[in-house]
């Protein structure tokens, strides 16, 4: 597979997630085309208000440069000075019903070159969900989904990756992880570029089978004032996380990068207290002290909510 090709399934692969997020949203994405002025561009894909997302957006972008930012040769000195290329489709999705967790999902290529040298690549990605009410049943299943999607590469990459995920996706400064993990990888380049690019495929084409199945068993779940206040007060958390440890929004900040696109992954309503713990034993509780945690979900089995 070349690096067009990789463009091509990319592109593919945000029409299919966005036409059956469309179908079980019930309303249009809005299209949003953009170039960018040191090179390249991409389309965003976003529903506002819809009928189950109260914001969400599948983004793909190809953008050029002609030196790496600081985010990207901090833990590749060797890269400095070099152009690059990358291209990659993310989401984010926050539904409006607090039982139906958000999601975040992202596969991506990246190539660094010079005159004269080698060009280096890699391939990154993964998905994670962010509940902000805890079901068994749910985390094992985006797991079991996360672990079936890569078992054809070897048995060591989803522990590795969820290992990965559960230190990436946390917040030093909270001392909390952002929700229940699923896989995250970066700098893949020991498959080779033929199977760094199978790889990304199989989690890319995960997604929805990951998801989907979640949502259809909790967006009918009745909410009123308590849940949604809860869930405004856990996206703050998402916020915090985005905005200090994320290394993809520093990277396309530092790049020139289009900032709708960016932070497109913010939630629309979110609540900060100061100091605030939910009740004992409370259903918010219990997502703190038995789902926000490095659990391994594997070892449960399906089980009642």
């Amino acid at each position: 597979m070349s690096a067009s090709q990789v463009r091509d399934y990319l592109l593919s692969l945000q029409q299919n997630i966005v036409a059956t997020l469309e179908n079980l949203d019930g309303h249009t994405f809005r299209h949003d085309q953009w170039d960018r002025e040191e090179g390249g561009g991409g389309i965003s894909r976003l529903v506002e208000d819809g009928g189950l997302i109260e914001r969400g957006g599948v983004n793909f972008s190809h953008v050029l440069g002609k030196t790496l930012p600081p985010s990207a040769t901090a833990h590749r000195p060797d890269l400095v000075g070099r152009a690059w290329e990358a291209m990659g489709v993310s989401l984010v999705i926050h539904p409006r019903n607090p039982y139906v967790p958000t999601v975040h999902m992202n596969v991506r290529l990246f190539r660094a070159y010079a005159e004269g040298q080698e060009d280096v690549f890699w391939f990154g990605g993964g998905m994670d969900l962010t509940p902000y009410y805890g079901f068994e049943e749910d985390a094992h299943h985006f797991h079991q989904t996360c672990h079936d999607a890569v078992a054809a590469f070897g048995p060591d990459y989803y522990p590795k990756y969820k290992a990965w995920c559960d230190k990436y996706f946390f917040l030093k400064h909270r001392n909390e992880p952002r929700g229940i993990g699923g896989l995250f990888f970066d700098d893949l380049s020991e498959l080779g570029f033929e199977g760094g690019s199978a790889f990304i495929r199989a989690v890319g084409d995960a997604f929805l089978e990951a998801y989907v199945p979640i949502v259809e068993r909790r967006r009918e779940y009745q909410y009123g004032e308590r849940e949604r206040d809860w869930q405004a007060y856990r996206r703050g958390r998402y916020v915090e996380f985005n905005l200090v440890w994320d290394r993809g929004t520093l990277f396309g900040l530092q790049s020139g990068g289009r900032t709708e696109s960016i932070l497109m992954s913010m939630p629309p309503i979110v609540k900060w207290r100061y100091d605030w713990q939910p009740p004992v034993d409370s259903p918010e509780a219990r997502l703190q002290t038995d789902f926000l945690t490095a659990r391994d979900w594997l070892g449960l089995g399906p089980t009642a909510a």
